[in-house]
């Protein structure tokens, strides 16, 4: 990271952190999503930056909806096993989308920006099934690269 990089993020008082807890020194958040979430949809294959706007678009109209209201995630649970040690475990009752688990957490209102509801994003979430929304990512995605 350079001093013109540090000066910005200091400026508008964003923090510079570049590791998870438990783990030594990694880039983690943007490597966990490249390799379980981008890589698999886009795969490994170089993208030449004539295709950027159209992928793009596909990101926004696609790819985000299913990833936030469709696609079911574990979410762990911190367990303290008989050594003292926290442990995360990942049971099956804790499956839900990114948006169920925003809308399970308390006072959630406060989360969203003002010109944004519950009720539009409901909208969006019930628009059609997670099995119908993934097949219509996938049509999207097929005709992408066409």
């Amino acid at each position: 990271m350079n001093y013109t990089v540090a000066h910005l993020l200091n400026k508008l008082l964003i923090r510079f952190t570049k590791s998870r807890p438990r783990r030594s020194n990694d880039n983690g958040l943007v490597e966990s999503k490249n390799g379980s979430v981008v890589r698999k949809q886009l795969g490994y294959a170089y993208i030449p930056q004539s295709c950027a706007e159209r992928i793009n678009g596909f990101n926004r109209d696609f790819f985000n909806p299913y990833i936030n209201f469709h696609r079911p995630c574990f979410f762990p649970v911190s367990v303290i096993d008989p050594k003292g040690k926290i442990k995360k475990t990942y049971p099956y009752e804790e499956v839900m989308t990114p948006y169920e688990k925003l809308k399970s957490l308390p006072q959630t209102e406060s989360y969203l920006r003002r010109s944004i509801t519950f009720e539009g994003l409901n909208t969006i979430a019930n628009q059609m099934s997670d099995n119908q929304f993934a097949e219509r990512m996938v049509n999207a995605r097929s005709n992408l690269f066409q």
